[in-house]
């Protein structure tokens, strides 16, 4: 049972919103401008707010969507636990590296909220409260990203989690950290894009 949740997580991350809203809304594809990144920011790029803002709900949908059924149906023992955690990594693998897109995704930032979202209110509350201070802060993205990123497997141990969520929370922050080393070059060197200021279209992307 563990391997067909997990495979089924895999599919499901691998469904890019990004180029679904992309066509729906007749833009180009999200790959072929800006970072040629399909997740939301780039699709942002092309000035469809809605189409932006759809890619970012589905995406973070569809890692909230996987987890909540694999814990409808996981036993409430330390198998089960494990069972979560695996299907966790998977959506959130999918979505980084979509076989639908040969393997060339977003950075995960939605998906991976999806995720800690269903594991738990909290945890999720927690991870969107960091962003947005250090958003409101600093006025960059990336940096309120990869602040939540760090900060998800603390807050996971200190709510009590299971440690099997603890560490599936701590890998997918650090591949989110990974996913931004562009940003955070840029961030070293001052010259990433603050909110709200028009950057780029090459720039680093943060989806």
């Amino acid at each position: 049972m563990t391997l067909v949740f997990v495979v089924c997580a895999y599919l499901l991350g691998s469904v890019s919103f990004a180029v679904l809203m992309s066509k729906a809304f007749g833009l180009p594809d999200p790959r072929t401008y800006g970072s040629n990144n399909p997740g939301a920011t780039n699709v942002l790029r092309s000035g469809r707010k809605a189409a932006a803002a759809l890619t970012l709900l589905g995406d973070a949908a569809k890692g909230w969507l996987a987890v909540f059924v694999a814990i409808q149906f996981a036993t409430r023992d330390e198998q089960g636990a494990m069972l979560v955690a695996a299907v966790a990594l998977a959506v959130f693998l999918g979505h980084v590296f979509p076989i639908f897109l040969r393997f060339k995704g977003g950075k995960g930032v939605a998906t991976a909220l999806g995720v800690l979202l269903a594991l738990s209110g909290w945890l999720g509350l927690a991870a969107l409260v960091t962003w947005l201070l250090v958003a409101l802060v600093f006025r960059l993205s990336s940096l309120a990203a990869l602040s939540a990123a760090v900060g998800a497997p603390i807050y996971a141990m200190l709510l009590g989690l299971p440690h099997e969520w603890v560490l599936a929370s701590g890998i997918m922050s650090l591949l989110l950290v990974w996913r931004h080393k562009g940003n955070i070059r840029n961030l070293l060197a001052g010259k990433e894009s603050r909110i709200g200021k028009k950057s780029e279209c090459r720039s680093a992307d943060n989806s």
